[in-house]
């Protein structure tokens, strides 16, 4: 190594603040933080672009800690470059309830954090989206505007977790080039030596799939300098970094084994460290000339940053560029889907949601150009793709269309890095059955109150013979469970066109959109002004005053109404409420909540599912008319009889609570 007094003066900082963190809290990990304290210092100091007055700067690089256990690493560098809101205080109540300094990165809890983080992998793969919504961006707008660098730091762990192939595999055919991951080699994993599980030749696996490689020292900062460089210069590649470093770099007792990872240093250790590292100030407290220096780095974009302004404020794409990164949607998005409505209205389609969904991503796709289409290799099944979504390749930055392969996973994790970047907003589509590929990626964006829409077809037994396997049954009330998740699952094309205008405007929702393989007659015949699904549930036919209730979704509706109209000829006043969403029924007024439920007798729902997310609706005396196991394998309409998901089962189940 050939640091000078001052670069490990400038990483002993973090090290210092992160270990009197850690040991305040008498909780979390020290570890890397010590370890990776010089490959921050090069990266925050030197090469990366970032203004700390201005942290949402759209040409900003975007740093990502996908090794999120190491939190304190980058709390302590936000503090020490200047972040406004990343305080000394926030810094000494890490790991406490209600700081912004939280044990894992939480995004939106301080500026500086770009991505939550910590269940590992995922921010390896959300950087995946980072670098694709820059070159789209780029391409569309030009490299005046959007030019820069996505940094990810990431451990063994993040490597090991199977969406890590995922996403590299992704990157590297579509030679994002802008992207760079440096692994913090350390070679210890909770349980020990990474050789007690693993022995993956990393080097050799991230060539593969065709990345450039590079090998330092991790912890000599010259060396770290001239491979961030060299990274930051490719052309043709995304680049791995793989910095062999000591984890508790400077512990002189616990530093390389796994007892540093996960557990503060404790007193004598911490002192030991402090004395190896030749830290003699007090704890929390960063000598002055230090923490000038570091401040002095924090403002080194700033005329870079005035700059940028300054094309922005010269270019004819100003406001639609700005209009972009608002999130704000077109000004004629409005007018085109109620036009659009209307059309349906007229023709009355019988077509299966699936296909309601890409007759309304036509209109949306022509009116909201930032739309950033893809299928997990399904294409064909999901309908996601329309006559503007070319395929966004290595040679073709300007597509609008993912081809994510079959990597459900890292679909949603990168349409995660994708609606965190800004100036888009991704969508996606695979199966339903495979959300539990994805469900991590889902949760994610809902915690993260992220605008990311799942397409997700095929959304029952409907699915027909295909056969269990690929027929959900408990998924709709799995996701349902998600807080923050707008789950939709339209009964006709009207309300498809209601739930995808719903799903573009919530901002801070992620949507899951159900829908049917099979076709679905017309239920809502008559246009609107009104976005009926807006309100989660409402009376579809059917009297005010009915003894009986029925509610239903998605492909189970029109049941519904055949058994309204059975029910009418016995004499029995019977109601029906098509529910596209929970969510939204139950943000409603409680007066709203209860005319929908009605004082009827009977009350009874259907959907081709498990009963799990109706009990509120029902109550204990209602009944539901559902599935209690896998499907089966057949045609659907012979599926649909064998489960009892027919209009005399609803009709038993009302007449037998009157």
């Amino acid at each position: 190594m050939t640091n000078t007094a001052q670069q490990n003066d400038l990483a002993n900082a973090i090290r210092s603040l992160s270990m009197d963190a850690v040991e305040k809290a008498s909780s979390g990990h020290p570890g890397l933080p010590m370890g990776c304290a010089d490959i921050a210092t090069v990266l925050f100091t030197k090469v990366m672009k970032f203004d700390p007055a201005d942290p949402h700067w759209a040409d900003r690089d975007r740093f990502i800690l996908s090794a999120g256990h190491g939190s304190m690493l980058l709390y302590s560098s936000l503090y020490l470059l200047g972040y406004q809101d990343m305080t000394i205080d926030q810094v000494k109540n890490f790991r406490q309830l209600g700081s912004k300094t939280a044990g894992h990165p939480e995004f939106g809890h301080a500026t500086g954090i770009e991505t939550t983080t910590g269940p590992l992998g995922q921010g390896l793969a959300n950087s995946v989206g980072f670098a694709v919504a820059e070159a789209k961006l780029a391409a569309e707008f030009g490299s005046d505007l959007v030019d820069h660098h996505t940094w990810v730091l990431a451990g063994d762990g993040c490597l090991m977790e199977g969406i890590s192939q995922e996403a590299i595999s992704l990157a590297g055919h579509l030679k994002l080039n802008k992207l760079t991951v440096i692994w913090d080699n350390n070679s210890i994993t909770i349980d020990g030596a990474v050789s007690n599980a693993d022995s993956t030749d990393q080097i050799a696996r991230f060539k593969a799939v065709g990345w450039n490689t590079i090998e330092i020292d991790g912890h000599d900062q010259d060396a770290i300098e001239n491979a961030l460089n060299q990274a930051k210069a490719s052309t043709d590649k995304p680049t791995l970094i793989a910095a062999k470093t000591t984890i508790g770099f400077g512990a002189p007792k616990k530093a390389g084994t796994e007892k540093v990872h996960g557990a503060p240093l404790g007193a004598e250790e911490l002192a030991g460290a402090k004395a190896a590292l030749g830290i003699d100030y007090p704890p929390f407290e960063v000598p002055a000339g230090i923490l000038e220096a570091w401040r002095a780095a924090g403002t080194r974009s700033r005329n870079i940053r005035g700059e940028w302004e300054a094309r922005l404020a010269a270019s004819d794409k100003k406001d639609e560029f700005s209009r972009r990164i608002s999130g704000k949607l077109p000004a004629d998005f409005a007018s085109a889907m109620a036009d659009y409505k209307k059309k349906l209205a007229e023709d009355k389609p019988k077509v299966a949601s699936r296909k309601a969904s890409q007759m309304a991503l036509e209109i949306i796709n022509k009116t909201v150009p930032e739309t950033l289409a893809g299928s997990a290799d399904l294409t064909h099944s999901n309908l996601t793709n329309t006559p503007e979504t070319l395929p966004f390749q290595a040679d073709n930055r300007t597509g609008r269309y993912m081809m994510y392969g079959i990597r459900e996973h890292e679909m949603g994790a990168a349409m995660n890095g994708v609606a965190l970047h800004g100036g888009l907003i991704p969508y996606g589509g695979t199966f339903m059955v495979f959300t539990d590929y994805a469900r991590p990626a889902i949760r994610l964006s809902a915690l993260m109150e992220q605008r990311v829409i799942y397409v997700m077809t095929h959304d029952s037994i409907g699915l027909g013979e295909d056969g269990p396997t690929h027929q959900p049954v408990e998924h709709l009330s799995a996701l349902r469970a998600i807080p923050n998740l707008l789950v939709f699952r339209p009964a006709d094309a009207m309300e498809t066109a209601e739930c995808w205008e719903l799903a573009l405007e919530a901002e801070k929702n992620p949507s899951i959109l159900a829908l049917s393989r099979q076709n679905l007659p017309a239920v809502r015949t008559e246009y609107s002004a009104e976005n009926k699904s807006a309100k989660g549930a409402y009376t579809l036919v059917g009297p005010a005053n009915a003894d009986a209730v029925i509610f239903a979704s998605g492909s189970e509706v029109a049941i519904a109404v055949e058994a309204q109209k059975e029910l009418s000829e016995k004499g029995i006043k019977a109601r029906v409420v098509s529910v596209p969403s929970m969510e939204l029924f139950y943000k409603q007024p409680k007066a709203y909540q209860d005319e929908i439920m009605g004082k009827g007798v009977a009350r009874v729902a259907i959907e081709a599912g498990i009963s799990m997310s109706w009990d509120k609706i029902l109550g204990r005396k209602g009944k539901f008319v559902g599935m209690s196991s896998f499907g089966a394998s057949g045609p659907i309409d012979a599926l649909y009889a064998h489960f009892g998901l027919t209009s005399k089962a609803v009709v038993e189940a009302v007449t037998s609570q009157l």
